[in-house]
């Protein structure tokens, strides 16, 4: 019996992963624009605490709520032969389309709201004063944030910003 110590043993060469495409463009479906993930950090001020992972899912189901909240308008602008919502005629503001801007603030709003629900699980304790005023906002902000999305929604359509139903 040895007892001689033996160097350790390589691992086989292998080759290296190719690295993770970049997550910071969530393409949208041709007709209305893509999301810059960046520019939705810096305009609704969300801070690392919101995982790349976490704003994916968000704008991503963001995108398919507001599409489908536009889906007829869409389609009586496509058949007019409009090939993108930068094509539709509208007033331009900051040398864009204004539906462009609105279009972005709907998704955006809809994403916050629903990273602001998820995040409310985070920490819902609290233990001062300020604490209290933030559990407050928290109760209120993915409503105000909702509200937000269909007053872009309604702008972009023509709609009134009142909805009012008889029962």
């Amino acid at each position: 019996m040895s007892f001689m110590a033996l160097p350790p043993s390589s691992p086989p060469a292998t080759t290296p992963a190719p690295p993770a495409p970049a997550i910071g463009i969530i393409e949208n479906d041709g007709w209305f624009p893509d999301i810059f993930l960046t520019d939705m950090r810096d305009a609704m001020r969300l801070d690392g605490t919101v995982t790349d992972a976490r704003l994916v899912q968000a704008v991503v189901d963001a995108i398919l709520h507001v599409n489908r909240e536009l889906a007829s308008w869409q389609t009586a602008h496509a058949q007019a032969l409009i090939a993108t919502l930068a094509d539709v005629p509208a007033t331009r503001i900051n040398r864009e389309s204004r539906l462009l801007a609105q279009y972005r603030r709907a998704v955006y709003s809809t994403a916050k709201a629903d990273l602001i629900e998820r995040y409310r699980d985070y920490d819902t304790t609290a233990t001062s004063l300020s604490d209290k005023k933030s559990m407050e906002w928290l109760d209120d902000a993915p409503g105000a944030q909702r509200r937000n999305a269909q007053w872009a929604i309604a702008d972009m359509v023509g709609r009134s910003h009142l909805i009012v139903e008889l029962i």
